[in-house]
């Protein structure tokens, strides 16, 4: 769309005209945000308009938002190869962490992350051309969460190029310069030249809108909050950044690479020893679900590794002036070898003459990872229960328990959302087609 279509204002004005304008007119339902303001890094108090924005048109049109996170080339301290021999402890910098609108919590924001060292043949002879990163490392300038409230900011990564130390110009060079430190791309002026290369998180936004699109290509009904979980279940955090980043400590590997990188396939598809199970519903306020999901014998005895992960979307109401900028709250939670109704009594709304509710054990719980002061705080909560021993004295059903929680949109009655849970063993297991058979009986 042409900039001489938007009205003259502000930018959150033009971004509403410009993303409803394609929705209603072309049917677009996936966009990519690679703009930021560079005047507005995220100090950890409330999001700006832009972002409220973005969030409310997430939510009005149900649309999937995919906004970078932004740049920043090394500090380096007194010396320029600091960004080499300081790597990646400078990306926790509180300077690092990402422009407005990237703290949205109704978008995906994308950080970046390296695809190699970055070194051409003619570098590989020069000994003083250093490399910071390796394959799957983060990015050197990729800026930081976390988001609002400590939300898990970003909340994806993907290959956006890298930064190389050049003491002979004395200067970090990116892709722009150097087109193996940066990723392929289509050239602007296509008359000159059809390709060049780039480095920077606006790169790597775009691969997690692909994904998205392929997703929507083979599902075209799936509402927004489906994509997001959809993808977000699928992400897992490269080996490589996750050693690099572990030096740090806390929460520096959430901070910088959120839920991690997306396997398409994995998102799309099950196979035979993975099943992704999937679900959009509404709730009322105040008001819970439970879901039955069933687990077929091998999972519950077949020795390795096996997990059950959860992945909850949904688009609460914002208010940017608000430090509860999420007008409703949602969470989950998985249970194992207790009845239903023993659920629906624990969970249930209770009168002011009724006896307490009735405990559910602990060893019923699932114990799930990241933990729900963790989670909860975004709007696209994904934790997974990893089972290493024989579980069969729990059953062949548990259970999710979906809730919906009031905040300050007092005008909200029912709140959107999709659910995707995840069946994996690491052995070869025939868990689709039991899967499949349980699921036909129970409909």
């Amino acid at each position: 769309m042409s900039t001489e279509h938007l009205t003259t204002g502000l930018v959150p004005s033009q971004m509403r005209e410009a993303i409803t304008t394609l929705n209603v007119d072309y049917g677009c339902r996936i966009f990519v945000i690679a703009l930021g303001d560079t005047k507005r890094p995220y100090d950890g108090g409330n999001v700006g308009t832009w972002a409220a924005t973005l969030d409310e048109l997430a939510r009005e049109l149900d649309v999937v938002i995919v906004v970078s996170s932004g740049n920043r080339s090394p500090r380096g301290g007194t010396r320029l190869e600091q960004a080499v021999t300081q790597y990646p402890a400078y990306l926790l910098e509180d300077a690092n962490r990402f422009f407005e609108p990237a703290g949205a919590l109704n978008v995906l924001t994308v950080g970046s992350l390296a695809h190699g060292e970055g070194l051409n043949a003619q570098h590989l002879t020069e000994v003083m051309v250093r490399p910071i990163t390796r394959q799957n490392e983060p990015s050197p300038f990729s800026r930081i969460g976390p988001g609002v409230s400590g939300s898990t900011k970003p909340d994806l990564v993907d290959i956006g190029g890298t930064l190389i130390y050049d003491p002979v110009v004395q200067r970090l060079r990116k892709g722009e310069e150097v087109p193996s430190a940066g990723v392929l791309t289509l050239n602007h002026a296509y008359l000159d030249r059809l390709f060049t290369a780039g480095s920077g998180t606006s790169y790597a936004a775009p691969r997690v809108a692909f994904s998205a699109a392929q997703i929507l290509g083979r599902m075209p009904t799936a509402s927004a909050n489906l994509i997001r979980a959809l993808l977000v279940g699928s992400a897992e955090i490269p080996e490589a950044a996750s050693e690099r980043m572990a030096l740090l400590g806390g929460d520096a590997i959430r901070s910088v690479l959120g839920h991690g990188m997306v396997d398409l396939e994995r998102a799309a598809f099950s196979d035979d020893a993975r099943v992704v199970l999937y679900g959009e519903d509404e709730l009322a306020i105040d008001h819970f679900a439970v879901y039955r999901i069933p687990i077929p014998e091998p999972f519950q005895t077949e020795q390795g590794e096996r997990s059950i992960r959860v992945t909850l979307a949904y688009d609460p109401p914002v208010r940017h002036t608000r430090a509860d900028y999420a007008g409703v709250g949602m969470s989950f939670r998985l249970l194992r070898g207790c009845a239903p109704d023993l659920i629906f009594e624990h969970y249930r709304k209770r009168a002011k003459d009724e006896e307490r509710f009735p405990e559910i054990a602990g060893r019923f719980d699932c114990k799930l990872t990241p933990s729900s002061t963790i989670r909860e705080k975004g709007t696209v909560q994904s934790a997974t229960a990893t089972f290493k021993r024989d579980v069969a004295e729990y059953g062949n059903d548990y259970y999710l328990v979906v809730r919906c929680e009031s905040g300050w949109a007092s005008h909200v009655d029912r709140q959107n959302f999709a659910v995707v849970i995840e069946i994996s063993h690491k052995a070869e297991l025939q868990l689709y087609e039991r899967i499949r058979q349980r699921i036909r009986v129970q409909t």
